[in-house]
């Protein structure tokens, strides 16, 4: 079955995504980005449904634990190391194929909505490089912090930049001195 994988990530000008298994702000708390990012991945399309979010390994683990798993989504974890998902982990698939199998067998089918890709670094690459519809929320992030982790350049000739999404605020929104913006870009190869 043919689905719209969606990607989400905040960057900072260098497209750096982390710093030591944490944002690269940290321990700045960016409250309204995190409430967009919580509001994008938890909202379904169909009544019903929940949104899968996936993510690497190292992801989940820098996720608070009492934050884990994400509520309201079905949480699945990527790794070829771990035999069992990771405590609180609805799934655990070897990589980003097995989970997208995951998702079309009966199990998922009737309860899955939005495929949502939370990071890291690998699985944003190579998302944004798999056929189909994509999609890419983008936090840009207009303060430079250090980064040791970083999302692959956004290529201009197969992504276009989309205006006007629903649910998605517009102009530069500002928290603790740092400012930021949200963009949305689509596959234009599908």
């Amino acid at each position: 079955m043919s689905r719209v994988l969606n990607a989400i990530v905040a960057v900072c000008p260098n497209m750096g995504i982390g710093n030591n298994g944490n944002l690269p702000w940290h321990p700045i708390r960016l409250s309204n980005e995190f409430k967009h990012f919580r509001k994008m991945t938890s909202t379904p399309s169909a009544e019903g449904k929940q949104n899968v979010v996936i993510m690497g390994r190292k992801t989940w683990f820098s996720i608070p634990e009492k934050n884990r798993p994400l509520s309201g989504r079905i949480n699945i974890v990527l790794s070829r190391e771990l035999k069992e998902a990771p405590p609180g982990a609805h799934h655990l698939a070897s990589d980003f194929s097995s989970a997208l199998r995951l998702l079309d067998t009966a199990e998922m089918a009737d309860t899955a909505d939005q495929v949502w890709v939370i990071g890291g670094s690998s699985l944003y690459k190579e998302v944004m490089e798999s056929p189909g519809t994509r999609r890419l929320f983008v936090t840009r992030v207009h303060k430079q912090f250090d980064c040791d982790t970083f999302l692959p350049e956004i290529s201009m000739d197969k992504y276009r930049l989309l205006s006007g999404v629903a649910g998605v605020a517009e102009g530069v929104q500002e928290e603790h001195g740092v400012q930021y913006s949200f963009e949305v870009y689509e596959s234009i190869d599908h």
